[in-house]
């Protein structure tokens, strides 16, 4: 990482976009015709470099988002399976050039601007901004974390030639003390950025909502890790009234003309489409969100189940996918897809309401005192979800709740149905119950890949169809990647940091795709 964070360089990281608001990813003006006073003094200009940084931070540029989410968590996690025969990695191949380029995308764009804009706003005073991009960090940040377990955190920006890593632990231990902070600030009301904030327009009381739903989320990711700080911040989390539980609150990236949602190009591009597993839960659950998130495959019902949307197994084989798989098999929505084609170029998620509800859902069933019962919760998340998803009215959402129905088999009946666990919910087995509540999440959160790969690794659901095959050793057909290894970029630039990282006990040594992370 030589230099790499070097002030000047983060200052360059930012002043390439400031001069073109439309087009995050253009570098149109000299980096050398804005000053740092220039910068440091205004909030205007400090404003498009947030607006950037919350784009950049959820991977908003459709390469660096196929490279980071679309080969790796979508397709680890069951939403696709890739119809593209050179794309190893739903065989479970870590392909090293898209690591790196994912890892670079973080470090090398959206990390230097996060730390300037939150620098800049704590030195001019401004602490709605800081608090803003305090959880636009904690947000980016986890996310990386929870790819590859112990990253480069508290010391980055040290302009030292080595940059250590921190553990996992620490990193989310930090991660709580930045909301508290973040929280804490943006009690006061008021606003920031409003003139280019992607997501709530410079609202703190909304900002504080965001903050205390991403403590409630990764509370429950260290549940079983830390039982009892887990309880804590979830419970904190409750407390503070200030949850996203309202799909009015929902936390977006906005898109527009020429910050397209990466979906919407890479969908042109033909490479995926939707996995057996999700066919087989949305399917057999009579799921009205399977027209809402995929379109019926164009050679129409190719298995005789009476169903038209078709699911592909992951891990096809090179020679399998010789034979395009794509019309045989659903495309996502059209919504999704091109605009001139039809799509809706939908905002870029980052929480939901229903995804709050599912975690308040699981803390109940876990003990903590939020309020309600786990069952209570999960209702009410596949309410807001159907509200948020559907035209479904309530009975027909009711009737969805209290249903007996199951997943069912993908292929017509030759293969077994992925799960036998049905919809309503079963209060008197907590292991069935963290299924159904996982399994629900899993689809409110559609396309949320990211967050949907790191709950299937915590909690093993929805249970997923084993893969064809594996180009892994050290990944079974029957199981998921549990972390990515390290990139080659570090160990040729910051070498002594990343070995020390995979010594630490939380990696054990061996950085393989099969060690788990510290909080699974």
């Amino acid at each position: 990482m030589k230099k790499l964070f070097n002030k000047f360089l983060l200052l360059i990281a930012i002043i390439i976009v400031v001069g073109c608001t439309d087009n995050f990813e253009e570098i149109n003006t000299n980096p050398l015709s804005l000053s740092t006073a220039k910068l440091a003094e205004s909030e205007v200009l400090q404003g498009q470099a947030f607006a950037q940084a919350q784009f950049t931070t959820v991977m908003g540029l459709h390469w660096r988002f196929q490279i980071s989410q679309s080969l790796f968590s979508d397709l680890w996690t069951g939403y696709y399976a890739t119809t593209a025969a050179g794309f190893d990695s739903d065989r479970f191949t870590q392909v090293g050039g898209w690591a790196d380029l994912a890892w670079g995308s973080f470090y090398g764009i959206a990390a230097p601007q996060l730390k300037l804009v939150e620098d800049l706003a704590a030195e001019n005073g401004n602490a709605i901004g800081e608090a803003m991009a305090k959880v636009v960090r904690v947000n980016g940040y986890h996310r990386m974390t929870d790819y590859w377990g112990p990253i480069p955190y508290s010391q980055y920006g040290n302009e030292e030639l080595s940059v250590p890593y921190d553990t996992q632990e620490d990193i989310y231990t930090d991660f709580f003390t930045t909301l508290d902070e973040a929280s804490a600030a943006l009690s006061a009301g008021g606003s920031a950025f409003a003139s280019s904030d992607r997501t709530y327009g410079g609202d703190a009381s909304k900002w504080k909502k965001l903050s205390e739903s991403l403590r409630l989320r990764l509370a429950m990711r260290i549940r079983f890790a830390n039982p009892a700080l887990s309880k804590t911040e979830a419970e904190k989390a409750f407390s503070s009234g200030a949850l996203i539980t309202s799909s009015a609150d929902n936390a977006y990236v906005s898109t527009d003309a020429t910050n397209r949602n990466p979906l919407e190009t890479i969908t042109d591009w033909g490479e995926f489409r939707m996995s057996a597993t999700m066919e087989s839960i949305l399917n057999g659950f009579g799921d009205p969100r399977m027209a809402v998130y995929f379109d019926p495959a164009a050679d129409g019902d190719s298995d005789g189940d009476g169903s038209a949307y078709e699911g592909l197994q992951n891990g096809q084989t090179k020679v399998a996918l010789g034979d395009s798989k794509n019309a045989g098999h659903s495309d996502v929505n059209v919504s999704f897809r091109d605009v001139a084609k039809g799509g809706a170029n939908p905002a870029i998620e980052i929480m939901r309401a229903s995804e709050v509800h599912f975690l308040l859902s699981e803390a109940a069933l876990a003990g903590y005192s939020v309020g309600g019962t786990a069952k209570s919760y999960y209702e009410s998340g596949i309410t807001v979800s159907m509200n948020e998803r559907t035209t479904a009215g309530a009975a027909a959402i009711t009737a969805y709740i209290n249903s007996s129905n199951a997943p069912t088999s993908f292929d017509g009946g030759t293969t077994p149905a992925v799960s036998s666990t049905p919809i309503a919910f079963d209060a008197t087995d907590n292991e069935k119950a963290l299924e159904q509540i996982i399994t629900q999440k899993w689809i409110a959160i559609f396309p949320n890949g990211w967050e949907a790969y790191a709950e299937s690794r915590r909690t093993g659901y929805p249970k997923q169809y084993s893969r064809v095959s594996s180009e892994n050793a050290d990944v079974a057909v029957d199981e998921i990647p549990r972390r990515m290894v390290y990139v080659a970029s570090e160990f040729t630039t910051n070498g002594a940091a990343v070995n020390a990282a995979i010594a630490l006990p939380e990696i054990g040594g061996s950085d393989k795709n099969s060690v788990k992370l510290w909080w699974d």
